[in-house]
């Protein structure tokens, strides 16, 4: 990714989102662009409009924290925007090379046995470890069972953000599809700004770039967001709908890697319907005889 680019597309966006109203500027007339001025900005963070305009165009490096957190409260941003800004300028000075994953070669990772013990020892709930480019590296069983549309296309290479926008079974699997696609496309755009030397990253945006408009016009807003706790919904080929709170942890054995867990309100008809996918996921397990019984079918080949 080109750093300066991505600094001065994200700044850009984000002063465009503020309106004067919002920052508690008269409002005036005859406004050419959406958003504050780059004079505004730079009076609300008390700084020269060259100094800012320097900033604006990508030059970040050697730029004081202090200046950084001026910027964040003029343009009003977020913990995740935030973090992303000083992600951006750490990589502008080279100072994120300790910070990185380790993981910029093309060298498949494999999951050590005793992280997928972990997860196989998780039973009442998918349970998965992802990296910032949405690849799910393992998976306890039920984990694999929910995302069954996911391993059931090829083309997908186990990868939830080619399944969001590549694969049609995504708009029946994710009922919100917008909502998912939205976070999907923030998730990859905060990885590319914390690994912006990943050259699989940048594949797999032009990839998605080039085949899915959806995605393109979501990269270019340049959204960011911390992904660690919250609920999806989901409507499952086999068990119906499910609602399904999620913890996503990060790992500390493997920096750049996240752990999510997701679990069903006790009681719920989610629950329930997980139970239902555990049995599921099991008959899978044990073949087409297994399979046949739960369906009350006679098993194949008879």
């Amino acid at each position: 990714m080109d750093n300066k680019q991505e600094v001065r597309e994200f700044l850009t966006s984000r002063r465009a989102k503020i309106t004067p109203e919002r920052a508690g500027l008269p409002s005036g007339s005859r406004r050419r662009v959406p958003g504050l001025r780059r004079s505004e900005v730079a009076a609300l963070a008390d700084m020269s409009v060259e100094y800012y305009a320097r900033l604006e165009r990508g030059n970040l490096a050697g730029v004081s924290p202090a200046v950084l957190e001026a910027v964040a409260r003029a343009l009003q941003l977020d913990d995740a925007e935030r973090a992303h800004l000083l992600r951006l300028a750490q990589a502008a000075d080279g100072s994120d090379a300790l910070t990185r994953p380790r993981r910029g070669s093309t060298r498949q990772w494999t999951p050590h046995r005793s992280l997928q013990w972990t997860l196989d020892a998780i039973t009442a709930g998918p349970a998965f470890v992802r990296n910032g480019r949405m690849d799910v590296l393992a998976a306890n069983l039920l984990a694999r069972a929910l995302y069954s549309d996911v391993y059931a296309a090829p083309h997908n290479q186990a990868n939830l953000a080619r399944f969001a926008f590549l694969d049609p079974a995504s708009r029946r699997f994710y009922p919100d599809w917008d909502r998912a696609a939205d976070i999907t496309v923030a998730i990859l755009r905060t990885e590319a700004g914390r690994n912006p030397h990943d050259k699989q990253l940048h594949d797999l945006v032009g990839e998605l770039s080039t085949r899915s408009d959806e995605f393109r016009t979501r990269w270019g807003a340049h959204n960011v967001r911390h992904h660690g706790t919250g609920t999806k919904t989901y409507q499952h080929t086999v068990v119906g709908d499910l609602t399904l709170a999620y913890e996503g942890l990060e790992m500390a054995a493997e920096p750049g890697l996240t752990l999510t867990v997701y679990t069903a309100e006790p009681g719920s008809s989610s629950e329930a319907g997980l139970r239902l996918l555990a049995t599921w996921a099991a008959t899978q397990e044990a073949g087409p005889t297994a399979d046949a019984k739960l369906n009350g079918l006679p098993p194949r080949g008879r």
